[in-house]
């Protein structure tokens, strides 16, 4: 299947929806202030998502791919959590669909295909790849980056003390990529294990800031004999 233009066009309508979701909320004023840093910056990825799929720009596949993958991240965990919601089902499936829309080397012609690029900045095909890996994983976690720094510190610390529960999967999942995809196993692990702990650190932070304080005892002076 190439259709390669039709795909384009369907994965970057579904950046622009949420784009435009997200950009609603945040100006319709319907959100409480403390949220609106935390939805207009994921607002941002997914506009940023839209403009550099349109535009062209050859690491926007991608950039794209992981934000894809961050929705169905989300989606995944939402629907573990607190069943299959309707709304989580809308978000996991639409994410999974760009996703999928732009896999493939068809689809890589127009963006990281091109060979301008790749002379200009003086990179083979191995570079390309851990490049593209690179690029993807910041696609992945710079929204969860971006909810952390700005969502109200309670929403923050509940949401990532759930997501944390699922960093023995990322573990493993992320191992067996790397490795499929050729690295060494030290490095796969190495990476897989920093990974596993800025998903974990959040709540490790969680735990060390609020420490179980023990009831003070009361002191009585000794009577005197």
């Amino acid at each position: 299947m190439k259709l390669v233009g039709e795909r384009r066009a369907l994965a970057s309508a579904v950046f622009a929806f949420y784009f435009l979701a997200y950009g609603m909320l945040v100006m319709s004023g319907a959100l409480p202030p403390e949220f609106s840093k935390a939805f207009a910056a994921i607002a941002g990825v997914y506009g940023l998502a839209f403009f550099a799929l349109v535009a062209g720009y050859f690491w926007a596949r991608w950039y794209a791919v992981g934000v894809g993958l961050y929705g169905v991240i989300t989606a995944g965990v939402g629907m573990w959590q607190l069943g299959t919601e309707p709304v989580l089902v809308f978000l996991g499936g639409t994410h999974l669909a760009a996703t999928l829309l732009l896999w493939g080397n068809a689809m890589s012609a127009p963006y990281d295909g091109q060979t301008a690029w790749r002379e200009k900045l003086h990179m083979d095909d191995n570079a390309v790849q851990r490049l593209g890996r690179s690029v993807i994983r910041a696609g992945v976690s710079l929204p969860f980056v971006l909810l952390y720094a700005l969502a109200p510190r309670l929403l923050r610390l509940s949401y990532w003390s759930g997501f944390a529960l699922v960093v023995a999967v990322v573990l493993v999942f992320t191992a067996l990529t790397h490795l499929v995809l050729g690295d060494s196993a030290p490095a796969s692990i190495a990476r897989s294990l920093v990974l596993a702990a800025a998903c974990a650190a959040p709540s490790m932070e969680f735990s060390m800031a609020s420490p179980a304080k023990a009831a003070p005892r009361s002191i009585r002076p000794r009577a005197s004999r």
